[in-house]
């Protein structure tokens, strides 16, 4: 294998594991209550649903042109965004819905 094919490789699981935790955030964001987001103060979840949405399609983005899935300044911009939502917007909106772990 050369460095290209390795490189290749590395760049389209790190755009298969982006694209997974999209779809998993995208599919949460569906599931929520409306009210929960706006109980945490994390903007609304037609917002939510609004960035997750287009996170989704800017991965999508080179599919469509006719490549593979690599990394690219959109597929940042998604990872930048699903990563907002799962380490800071799904565990308040689950905690406000579930309560207290204690």
């Amino acid at each position: 294998m050369t460095v290209l094919q390795v490189t290749f490789w590395i760049e389209a699981a790190l755009w298969l594991l982006t694209l997974g935790a999209t779809i998993f955030a995208f599919i949460h964001a569906i599931r929520q209550r409306p009210d929960a987001f706006t109980a945490v103060d994390k903007q609304t979840k037609q917002l939510w649903l609004a960035v997750l949405g287009v996170s989704l399609f800017l991965l999508i983005i080179p599919l469509l042109a006719g490549g593979v899935g690599g990394l690219t300044l959109l597929t940042f911009i998604a990872i930048i965004a699903t990563g907002i939502y799962l380490a800071d917007v799904r565990p308040k909106v689950d905690e406000v819905q579930r309560g207290p772990r204690w």
